[in-house]
């Protein structure tokens, strides 16, 4: 899912006005960590988001992308994705849609599909449960990895 850059600001700034509601500092840092997140679609690690950004921010430390991490998946912004024995890695896309993930090289697609939005409440109503979150990954090889 590609984001156009007006509802890219539209979420950072949401993003913002939950710290500020929280009683959180909504830090240039943190900001534009959840910002490089909705603008790629690379589903990225924490040390590949902490390389990304270092020149801009020189004093921001690995420990500090870990930590807006985790405070972005307790707001329900991004989600850990991956593979079960790699590192995480992290979808700025929480709508319901699926993750296909390369066992070989790591790799992971979106896929949209209608269905998908539609299994949350499905499956609320059938357990009786409040969805608060889902994941739906498919684990496989990539077309070139099966090579």
């Amino acid at each position: 899912m590609s984001l156009g850059q007006e509802l890219i600001a539209s979420r950072v700034e949401a993003f913002r006005q939950m710290l500020a509601d929280r009683g959180q500092r909504a830090t240039s840092q943190r900001l534009e960590i959840y910002r490089y997140l909705l603008e790629t679609q690379l589903h990225p690690t924490a040390e590949e988001i902490y390389r990304a950004l270092r020149e801009r921010f020189p004093a921001m430390s690995l420990a500090t992308v870990y930590k807006t991490l985790e405070l972005l998946g307790d707001l329900g912004l991004v989600v850990a994705v991956g593979p079960p024995d790699g590192p995480s890695r992290y979808d700025g896309n929480p709508e319901p849609h699926i993750n296909v993930t390369c066992l070989g090289c790591g790799a992971i697609i979106d896929l949209e599909d209608e269905q998908v939005a539609g299994w949350k409440e499905a499956v609320a109503k059938r357990s009786g449960y409040t969805i608060v979150a889902s994941r739906h990954d498919f684990l496989g090889f990539c077309p070139a990895c099966r090579k």
